[in-house]
């Protein structure tokens, strides 16, 4: 399991959000680059489809996005594509992959927006739910992975 390291995560607002606030709508893309090891963030009211449009992107199907709900209670409904379109690998080996960065991934959610979680602190025990997208019955699965306060981390102060 990789560990996050907060010198290589960088966090964008787009407009409408601020580390604040809104609870809803909240959603964040989170890309990254093979070479660096550098996370790229950007927390918005929706996911931020430029950041995600490029042809690299597109072919390798990396990003992970992640959203707020409010039903009963909160939830973060975090969303990974495994297989389907132009994708790079078998729906087992992404699927894999996907799994094993996972935890640093949702605590890259909570550390990037740690000021959020300040404003309000309630949303640390909200749960955490993995949706993996694919056209393989097998791998098309939705998890409950804790609360968020599971994913605080080291890095994190709160």
């Amino acid at each position: 399991m990789s560990r996050l390291d907060p010198r290589k995560l960088h966090v964008t607002f787009a407009p409408g959000v601020s580390p604040q606030g809104p609870v809803l709508p909240r959603a964040y893309t989170l890309t990254h680059s093979d070479s660096t090891g550098e996370l790229f963030l950007t927390v918005g009211p929706s996911y931020d489809r430029r950041q995600i449009s490029g042809w690299y992107t597109r072919l390798m199907r990396d990003e992970v996005l992640a959203e707020w709900r409010m039903e009963n209670t909160a939830r973060l409904d975090v969303h990974c594509h495994v297989s389907g379109g132009l994708v790079v690998g078998s729906a087992r080996w992404r699927y894999d992959i996907f799994r094993g960065h996972l935890p640093m991934v949702i605590e890259a959610f909570r550390y990037g927006d740690r000021e959020f979680f300040l404003t309000h602190p309630d949303l640390d025990e909200a749960t955490v739910w993995v949706h993996f997208h694919s056209t393989r019955a097998r791998y098309e699965v939705s998890e409950a992975w804790g609360r968020l306060r599971d994913y605080r981390g080291a890095a994190s102060p709160t």
